[in-house]
């Protein structure tokens, strides 16, 4: 079961790890912090418990800080 991952200008097909693989899930394998993205999930804005199935498109925006 994959999943398509958008970073950037960077796409890639992603193997889930199990059935119940969360978002959060994701971005402790990627080393992300939640608090520096937004997730979407088949374009709509996502919680991190949300759970990625088969197919789904997920995509990671990364959040600019600035003052």
């Amino acid at each position: 079961m994959t999943f398509k991952l958008k970073i950037g200008t960077k796409v890639t097909d992603e193997e889930l790890i199990n059935s119940n693989t969360t978002i959060k899930d994701l971005l402790d394998k990627l080393n992300i912090s939640s608090e520096s993205v937004v997730t979407k999930k088949n374009g709509n804005i996502v919680v991190e418990d949300e759970i990625i199935n088969d197919n789904d498109e997920i995509q990671l925006i990364r959040i600019i800080y600035g003052g």
